[in-house]
């Protein structure tokens, strides 16, 4: 049955619930790359978070199907939904194709990447809370800002990370592999700029 009464709280709530979900899933990306054990552990411990990520996105799609009233355009809801999902789906892929590549240890820019993703995904978990205020519409432009801020960090990085795969001590095989993780890494960080954008959007429609 359709809901004809614009019920706001339920949506910002699973907003809330997703984003801090993939932030979490970024701390478990840096304390897997800072420390550098138990690599089988961690890619079940990021593949729960991404299960639970895909439950709330279940939530929030079956939640806008029975809507009649959203309080954002439906298909925001549904952007910001799939993009913060993607996120997490970038961050599952890196830690199981390293598991998968039996890779031993990590890099320097390994873990750039992952303090990145820890910031950029920090700034979205604040960004969604806000949203329930657009009132508090420059707070989240600013927190859409810093998030470009750090793709443009990621994209440094990853310059920095190819160049010192073919100048420093490493092998073919490993050139293959870290040339692939890193690339996911930088995607990972590509897709919350995707997040911001849709935030940015929202923000521009509903002032």
């Amino acid at each position: 049955m359709f809901s004809i009464t614009p019920k706001k709280e339920p949506f910002f709530d699973m907003f809330d619930q997703s984003a801090q979900n993939v932030h979490a899933a970024a701390k478990v990306m840096l304390e897997f790359l800072e420390h550098y054990e138990d690599a089988a552990g961690k890619a079940r411990q990021m593949k729960e978070l991404e299960h639970q990520g895909d439950e709330v996105t279940h939530r929030i799609m079956e939640k806008l199907a029975k809507s009649f009233i959203t309080p954002l355009d439906r298909e925001d809801i549904q952007r910001a939904t799939s993009r913060l999902d993607d996120v997490l789906d970038e961050m599952d892929s890196t830690v199981h194709r390293m598991s998968l590549y039996r890779i031993t240890s990590s890099t320097e820019e390994a873990k750039a990447f992952a303090r990145i993703l820890v910031k950029a995904t920090g700034s979205l978990v604040e960004a969604f809370a806000l949203l329930r205020n657009l009132k508090k519409s420059p707070e989240i432009l600013a927190l859409c800002v810093e998030v470009h801020t750090q793709e443009n960090e990621a994209d440094r990085v990853h310059q920095e990370a190819l160049g010192h795969l073919f100048d420093g001590p490493f092998d073919a095989k490993d050139i293959i592999k870290w040339k692939d993780v890193y690339q996911l890494l930088e995607k990972a960080v590509d897709r919350c700029e995707d997040v911001a954008d849709v935030l940015h959007t929202i923000v521009v429609k509903n002032s």
